[in-house]
């Protein structure tokens, strides 16, 4: 029997077609039916509904994990009221929440390259829900700090490796409203979290707070198991190689060892071989503790020498800083200024989650928008920093319009609707961040973002710490005047990689 020959297999390979369809041996099985290849198609041409369900899957989860990291404020009085601890130690549930959100996705990210997306996402998903139980079940207070640490780390991968999700199905030039979609849903779960957990923990017992999460966590990702396709294009073509494989297996065991190889771009067959598939990036895979060890290092490495990834890792820091901080500085604020009670500090949130809502729509026809001022969509990826660096203007404005309704006299409502401006302005730093990065660094992005979500994720946890302490000490406009200061500092990150970011 002639030896084996290796072909490598791409998405776009001409698939050799069979020369002898019956077997030779009288006593010999029936040829085996040809694998069915459909369902490993390229992630890149699956249908425009195949497409929309998996982001809106996305999205769920996405939504689902942000409106955790706010439910958790809506509890703080009955925590301190239950186990005697005081207001700032009781915070540290959202400290280590964002330190699980934050390391988990050094590792999570590579390991999702290798094996594929789903199988991250579903035991992710299942940690993700384990914990929240964990939350509503817990008897002790250093109980729901662990209990948290495992809810970050558990759904970290619904916000760092759904980007690689968008960039596994979709074209550069098609990626915008997918990630505007994606941004919008982080940020609208974000203000869900407190305005949702505000009612419940106004009428129910602090419990059931993270009861409704554990309902919704377990409906998302039941939903993931059932509908998520695997969107990894290396992992898919694996699969696909393995699958041809096998059938030619059982050709041969049937008596059929003679297979036609395509010799030229016309897929004309002028021999027969037997032949197997190997997919290039199986053989240029290292062990996954070096890739491990490389994930963990190079993000650092790129933190410290690239000064494209440190200015846009401080832009990002401190922006999603400044979103956890309403969590402490919306119940302080309001209730000192306006005695308003956990109920009515939770539904200030609906500003922040129709600020998100108002900004998606924007995110999603900037491209449009772009391409009707400059008659097309700017190709360099500095032509993605256009629109944030005039929307992102909108938070250090909200911040000082935040700073100058923080009185007794002025109607809450002026606050509340700086609370939504600075929500937009968010939502164009972060979505100008992820697609900057991305096409910046290429096959490096992952790294790149995973320096920059380390240190966003750092900045959030430890800003609710002693956001009661400096608006106390520097009085609410002036903390407020201030954080307005820094943001429009670092407006001017988007504008200087415009001028020189090729540089």
């Amino acid at each position: 029997m002639d030896s084996i020959t290796y072909q490598y297999l791409t998405f776009e390979t001409l698939l050799p077609h069979p020369s002898q369809l019956l077997p030779t041996g009288a006593d010999e099985s029936r040829a085996p039916v040809p694998t069915d290849l459909a369902q490993y198609a390229s992630p890149l041409t699956w249908s425009r509904v195949r497409k929309h369900t998996i982001i809106a899957l996305s999205c769920l989860c996405s939504t689902v994990v942000c409106y955790a990291a706010g439910a958790y404020d809506a509890a703080l009085e009955s925590f301190t009221t239950q186990w005697d601890v005081t207001r700032t130690v009781v915070t540290l549930g959202i400290t280590t929440f964002t330190v699980g959100f934050g390391i988990a996705p050094m590792i999570l990210a590579p390991f999702s390259e290798l094996n594929g997306r789903k199988p991250v996402f579903v035991v992710t998903g299942i940690i993700f829900f384990v914990a929240q139980l964990g939350c509503a079940l817990t008897t002790s207070f250093p109980g729901l700090l662990v209990a948290r640490l495992f809810v970050g780390i558990g759904g970290s991968s619904f916000s760092s490796t759904i980007g690689g999700v968008i960039g596994d199905i979709y074209a550069r030039q098609e990626r915008n409203t997918p990630m505007a979609l994606f941004t919008g849903s982080a940020l609208f779960g974000t203000g869900l979290g407190p305005l949702v957990s505000g009612f419940v923990a106004q009428r129910a017992d602090w419990r059931w707070v993270f009861w409704v999460q554990v309902v919704t966590c377990g409906v998302s990702i039941l939903l993931v198991i059932l509908l998520f396709d695997e969107t990894r294009g290396s992992v898919i073509l694996s699969r696909k190689a393995r699958a041809l494989n096998t059938w030619y297996e059982l050709r041969e065991k049937a008596g059929l060892v003679d297979v036609g190889i395509p010799l030229d771009e016309t897929g004309s067959v002028h021999g027969t071989l037997r032949i197997r598939w190997k997919v290039q990036s199986d053989e240029l895979r290292t062990s996954l503790a070096q890739v491990l060890g490389i994930s963990l290092y190079r993000p650092f490495q790129l933190l410290v020498t690239e000064p494209v990834v440190f200015l846009f890792s401080l832009w990002a820091a401190f922006s999603w800083a400044v979103l956890y901080l309403t969590f402490s500085i919306v119940p302080l604020v309001f209730t000192t200024n306006h005695h308003f009670n956990l109920e009515q500090n939770g539904a200030v949130f609906a500003a922040m989650c129709t600020g998100s809502l108002i900004a998606t729509v924007i995110g999603c026809f900037q491209d449009n928008i772009l391409a009707a001022c400059y008659r097309r969509v700017p190709s360099t990826p500095e032509g993605r920093l256009y629109p944030s660096s005039v929307q992102s203007a909108l938070l250090p404005i909200a911040l000082f319009w935040f700073a100058g309704t923080l009185a007794p006299s002025v109607h809450w409502t002026l606050p509340t609707l700086a609370i939504g401006c600075a929500t937009m302005g968010l939502f164009s730093i972060y979505l100008a961040v992820f697609n900057y990065l991305t096409d910046t660094y290429g096959p490096y992005a992952s790294s790149a973002l995973a320096a920059q979500s380390f240190c966003r994720n750092m900045f959030a946890g430890t800003f609710p710490l002693f956001a009661e302490a400096m608006f106390r000490r520097l009085t609410f406009a002036g903390a407020s005047s201030l954080l307005g200061g820094i943001s429009l500092l670092l407006t001017m990150v988007p504008w200087a990689l415009i001028f020189y970011g090729p540089k």
